[in-house]
């Protein structure tokens, strides 16, 4: 009597946990993409220069580390987590790319020393955030002013210059009959696509968005809740590590002092983008959108005349009224 009444409560919390997973995947897209139109459309009109595609491209490629940079912190943000310090630990891995690069380490054994520093801080993360249960804001707190030091201090405190073409390849440049097409905005798209196939395809991606949800419901509906948060913190930590490539191919150079604002930009993103800070709403590519709003805005004020200042305030406006939305939100679902 004990054991079916178990198993009929687990199977309730099992499609409770499928039904969520699938309003969760659908929740918030449709206001960004208007948004995002409607940015595109407005300065289109105030300024005829933004409306070509060579501004487009311009912008795809602007977006490429902070849009990349926020699928990861999407992930993260959908088991209610936040990651303060993925824009460093990202920038570290650049150094070490870079200087292990120019000190004579071929170069494919550099990207597996950069993939094995972002993976490292992704294990402590998800040991101390899953398997102790402490607090991400602490934690990824901690780590920002941890990993910068280090970055500074295996930099000696200086750029990374010289670095070989070879490490800066997703910064080239495809001539398709004729075309231009940036390999950066490919691979981020790529990351975009495999990133959402896992969320809404495989039983992990509902794992991710139950969890997120309400944990509690998840663990008995039988999900590995500590299981599906230490693999969320390393998928976002490879996707750090891809980014780091990403943005050597931008820059060509490993400077241990960018990348200080990557955190806030990211969040940003994902928040505008429509993910709710409290876990399991949302969609991925919501991400992205939330990317592109922030680099047709900045790209938009730019090209009409308006200070870098002025953008800085447009945006913070825009992440408080994103936030507004996302709580009002959350209070009509009860």
């Amino acid at each position: 009597m004990v054991n079916a009444l178990a198993t009929t409560v687990g199977q309730r919390f099992g499609k409770a946990v499928v039904s969520t997973a699938r309003v969760g995947q659908q929740a918030g897209l449709l206001g960004p993409v208007v948004a995002l139109v409607a940015l595109c459309v407005i300065f289109s009109l105030a300024a005829p220069r933004f409306g070509t595609v060579s501004n487009f491209m311009l912008i795809a490629q602007q977006v490429v580390t902070v849009g990349t940079l926020a699928i990861g912190q999407a992930l993260i943000i959908l088991v209610a987590g936040i990651d303060l310090a993925n824009g460093v630990v990202m920038v570290l891995s650049t150094v070490v790319m870079a200087s292990l690069a120019t000190s004579g380490v071929p170069i494919p054994l550099a990207v597996l020393c950069g993939f094995a520093v972002v993976l490292c801080i992704g294990v402590f993360e998800a040991g101390t955030v899953a398997g102790l249960g402490l607090t991400p804001f602490i934690i990824t707190l901690g780590l920002f002013t941890a990993t910068r030091a280090g970055a500074q201090i295996w930099a000696g405190g200086a750029p990374v210059t010289g670095v070989p073409s070879g490490l800066l390849v997703l910064g080239d440049t495809w001539y398709i009959a004729g075309a231009a097409v940036p390999i950066g905005p490919l691979v981020m798209i790529g990351v975009l696509l495999v990133t959402w196939y896992a969320l809404s395809q495989t039983a992990w991606g509902r794992h991710v968005y139950a969890v997120g949800n309400d944990p509690a419901a998840a663990r008995l509906s039988g999900v590995r809740v500590k299981w599906v948060l230490a693999s969320v913190y390393l998928a976002a930590s490879i996707i750090y590590g891809i980014t780091a490539l990403l943005f050597l191919g931008r820059t060509t150079v490993a400077d241990p002092s960018a990348g200080l604002m990557f955190n806030l930009e990211s969040i940003t993103a994902v928040v505008i983008g429509g993910i709710s800070l409290f876990g399991g709403r949302g969609s991925v590519i919501g991400a992205l959108v939330g990317a592109l709003i922030v680099g047709v805005l900045r790209n938009g004020l730019t090209i009409v005349g308006i200070d870098a200042l002025y953008q800085h305030i447009a945006v913070g406006l825009l992440v408080i009224l994103a936030v507004g939305l996302d709580r009002v939100r959350t209070r009509e679902r009860g």
